[in-house]
Parts: C-alpha cells; structure tokens; sequence
C-alpha cells in the first residue's frame, strides 16, 4: 500500500488544506492526515477540536473519498512516518516563499528516515488561503464562508461570539 503523511496543525483546516489532501488521496492509496501535537505555534483549537474539525471538514467537503484518515502524532515527523509505514510525506506549496523552508525539511526528513517528499500546489483560487489569516478574519468578525468548509466557520463563529 502506498500510504502518504500529509501534516499540520490544521488550526484550522481550510479548503486550501482540502484541496491538497484531494490531490494526494488521488495519488497515493491512503492519506493520513496527521495534525502536529507540538509546533512551537500556539493553537486557536484544542487537539480534540482540531481532530474533529478535520474529520467533519473531510466528510463534509469529501464524503465519497475512503483513503483518508485523520491521526494526531506527537515528536519527530520521520518517527511517525515509519510508524505508519508510509512512503512519503505531502506538503503543499501555496507561494515560492513555502519552497525553501519545505525544501529544507524535505531533505532533513530523507536524510534521518530516507522519505520522500511531494509538492503539491493547491489550486490558484486557494494559494492565498493560510490558517493564521482565517483566524484574524474571523476574530475580526469578517466573512470567512468561501476560505473554510461549513463546520468549521461555526466553530471559529463560536470561538470569536
């Protein structure tokens, strides 16, 4: 089976996110979507929000799609990877400026676990979409229909009322 990672914190999924992971479950067998414990980042979500979160974007955007699943995963990406048995680590690639930080990584996680990494571009309408800007325009009350699926503009609604 050719299983990929596709990881993040997902704080919160966005249609750009599901775009990605469309593509990936296109290609690969199974897509685990695995959201990072520990990032160094400060979540708007708690761990069981963002899990569920991704769950029910996934079957509110992709419901026909059976290769997805969702997972949390603590420590070393590369760890988990081969935890799973999976080939390959998806990231996506929104503007040149994600390449070399992705890039960087890419090449760290095949040098300690020998796994590849695949790009993929999310469509052009979602290449400015990231989960701190949704945050923002959510704390700030603003429209955020067209960014994020249903389920998750109720909860930032309910995170920002």
């Amino acid at each position: 089976m050719r299983r990929a990672i596709y990881p993040g914190t997902f704080d919160p999924i966005t249609n750009g996110h599901l775009d990605v992971i469309e593509r990936a479950a296109d290609i690969f067998d199974e897509v685990i979507v695995a959201i990072a414990t520990a990032s160094g980042k400060t979540p708007l979500f708690s761990i069981p929000e963002r899990r569920d979160l991704v769950s029910n974007a996934l079957a509110e955007a992709l419901p026909a799609r059976t290769n997805i699943r969702v997972d949390v995963f603590t420590g070393l990406l590369v760890e988990y990877a081969r935890e799973q048995d999976a080939i390959a680590v998806v990231r996506g690639l929104r503007v040149l400026s994600d390449f070399e930080y992705e890039f960087q990584m890419a090449l760290m996680n095949r040098k300690l676990e020998d796994i590849s990494t695949v790009f993929l571009m999310p469509h052009e309408r979602y290449t400015y979409l990231d989960s701190t800007i949704i945050r923002e325009l959510a704390r700030h009350h603003s429209d955020v229909s067209g960014f994020v699926p249903q389920c998750v503009q109720q909860a930032l609604k309910n995170k920002f009322a």
